[in-house]
């Protein structure tokens, strides 16, 4: 019995390796693959505007470095899915300070295009929504030291952001230079500027991260604002809610940040997810100045769909 145990074993074990190989072969391989798997390259818009400032896609430049951010973020999936979520609870927030400070809408994915819409740090030490070096975000009116770091406030550094587009827009007269200086700086687009003698974003040579900047700006708009006929699918109840939060007013010191969230009704971790701006577990303030510091309202952790 046992022997019959082991021929029968045989046996199946070679019908499997045949039929394996048989549907295994390069060929079969192949013709599943371009029967079940496409991957396509979407046709560019026939006409774009930065902030209602025309983008010359009649020049094969143009169109090929706006086809390759498109490309990348169109099949960024992750990463895509992440800031269309996230725009909905932040895209209302930044867009009536653009419209108060007369900045386009536009520039609205120029902060996608800096943080992803998260409280980052880049290895170069720019920090933020916007993503302001300490220097440029205190010119701009930020608080930044140890304990209060204003580039983490998206209410604060909005402000400073649309301080400094305004400004830029003053100094170049044009939306896209305005938006092209926030990544590269004032001194070094001037510099181009005069040594090429051009004074369109699209004439100019600029170092690799700034030539891709505004396309890369452009190709968030792009896919952001028509995700579905870019393969993106989001029901409502996918995307991220604003969170209720009501403000209280800090004008003193406060000895323990985590004994102040209990105080009021929350916790250490959800105060700093709603006050990134925090920067440590006390605030000494010897100035008496006021911070305005979120609170969530009651249950508004919790999820309803």
């Amino acid at each position: 019995m046992k022997k019959l145990y082991i021929s029968v074993f045989i046996i199946l074990l070679f019908l499997t390796i045949g039929c394996s190989s048989s549907s295994d072969s390069d060929e079969n391989y192949w013709k599943e693959i371009q029967n079940n798997y496409h991957v396509y390259a979407p046709p560019l818009p026939e006409t774009l505007d930065f902030a209602g400032e025309p983008v010359p896609l009649e020049y094969f430049d143009v169109r090929e470095s706006l086809d390759r951010e498109i490309l990348k973020l169109m099949y960024w999936h992750s990463e895509i899915l992440l800031y269309i979520k996230r725009a909905n609870r932040y895209f209302p927030v930044i867009e009536p300070i653009l419209k108060k400070y007369g900045i386009p809408d536009d520039f609205k994915y120029m902060m996608v295009a800096e943080s992803g819409m998260a409280p980052v740090v880049s290895p170069a030490g720019a920090a933020g929504y916007w993503q302001f070096m300490e220097r440029i975000g205190k010119k701009y009116g930020l608080e930044i030291n140890s304990e209060i770091d204003e580039r983490y406030n998206l209410y604060k550094s909005t402000e400073a952001a649309c301080r400094y587009i305004k400004d830029a827009y003053n100094h170049y007269g044009n939306w896209t230079l305005a938006a092209a200086s926030f990544n590269v700086g004032q001194t070094t687009l001037d510099r181009a500027i005069r040594k090429q003698q051009q004074n369109s974003f699209y004439d100019l040579a600029l170092n690799v991260q700034t030539a891709r900047y505004i396309y890369r700006i452009l190709a968030l708009k792009v896919i952001m604002s028509n995700p579905r006929q870019y393969g993106f699918i989001i029901r409502q109840k996918e995307l991220y809610k604003p969170v209720r939060v009501k403000f209280i007013e800090v004008n003193g010191p406060v000895d323990s940040w985590p004994q102040f969230a209990i105080d009021h009704g929350t916790n250490y971790k959800v105060l700093l997810l709603l006050n990134p701006w925090i920067r440590s577990s006390r605030l000494t303030n010897p100035n008496g100045k006021t911070y305005q510091v979120a609170i969530p309202d009651k249950k508004a952790r919790i999820v309803k769909h």
